[in-house]
């Protein structure tokens, strides 16, 4: 097990925090989170495959510890992520890599894809959507939101950044909700309570619908390069359903799709066998 390190690095003007470890030499990681967490979601994974892989956990602008500009200079969108953490590759010398993309992870580390196939070695979805039939009726509220922006809808969203709404996003789906550490929740709910990280979140909400509009590029790379691609997926998600995952199947015939009997955050409540299915699929 080697060390983990937490630094940073400037891209455009933002501080991007991040873990790294793992041996330079070793193939490259690289994991991207998702909502409303930030690369701690991360602690337990990267210890597990730290002797497999150069790893490096960026925490998004407006997540964790990566700064969160405001709002009147940067634009909240998937498309201006997905620049950050793209010049954030170039900056460390992540050339050529396997993303690990959750949540709102995969409409990040699939932009990154599509501008840059060849840099791509692989990929692991966990509960990473690109598909319509993955959305689940959850995503109602927000699809009212994309279809008219009212202050009304905007803020009928903000009961999903509540506290209780944190938790519940942990603990639905999991056999057992004594395994889901109180810390990861107890993290979100610090950083989500931030003066403007509600305003953030629900510029992000808005912005979603860019995903989906992009879902059939994001297939049609998958088609064309068919990357290495191992779906594996809390089955019992609210937000991103198993047809979802078994999609990818569609455009990526050999991919390895795996279902866990747990909920959306799958690495609370089974990393090690995430940890286990990674090592076998690119070993």
């Amino acid at each position: 097990m080697s060390t983990i390190h937490f630094r940073s690095a400037q891209v455009d003007g933002v501080e991007v925090f991040y873990r790294e470890a793992g041996t330079p030499g070793k193939p490259k990681l690289l994991l991207l989170h998702g909502f409303p967490s930030s690369s701690h979601m991360f602690r337990d994974l990267i210890p597990l495959l730290s002797n497999d892989f150069h790893i490096v956990a960026p925490d998004l602008p407006g997540f964790g510890r990566t700064d969160m500009p405001s709002r009147d200079t940067f634009k909240y969108t998937f498309d201006h992520l997905a620049d950050i953490i793209d010049g954030l590759t170039e900056v460390i010398g992540f050339d050529r890599y396997i993303v690990y993309v959750f949540d709102y992870g995969a409409p990040t580390g699939f932009r990154l894809a599509i501008r840059h196939p060849e840099r791509i070695q692989g990929i692991v979805t966990q509960n990473g959507n690109a598909y319509v039939e993955g959305l689940s009726d959850g995503w109602n509220p927000i699809r009212t939101y994309w279809e008219n922006a009212t202050v009304a809808n905007r803020n009928a969203l903000r009961a999903l950044l509540t506290p209780e709404t944190t938790r519940w996003q942990y603990v639905h789906g999991t056999t057992d909700e004594s395994l889901v550490s109180p810390d990861g929740i107890a993290l979100d709910n610090y950083y989500l309570a931030r003066k403007g990280a509600d305003e953030v979140q629900l510029d992000l909400f808005l912005d979603y619908q860019s995903n989906v509009a992009l879902y059939p590029a994001f297939q049609a790379y998958f088609r064309e390069h068919k990357p290495r691609l191992l779906a594996i997926w809390g089955k019992n998600d609210p937000f991103f359903l198993p047809p979802g995952a078994e999609a990818f199947k569609r455009d990526i015939p050999n991919a390895q799709v795996t279902f866990l009997d747990t909920g959306h955050f799958a690495l609370e409540t089974h990393a090690s066998e995430i940890a286990d299915a990674m090592r076998s699929f690119f070993k």
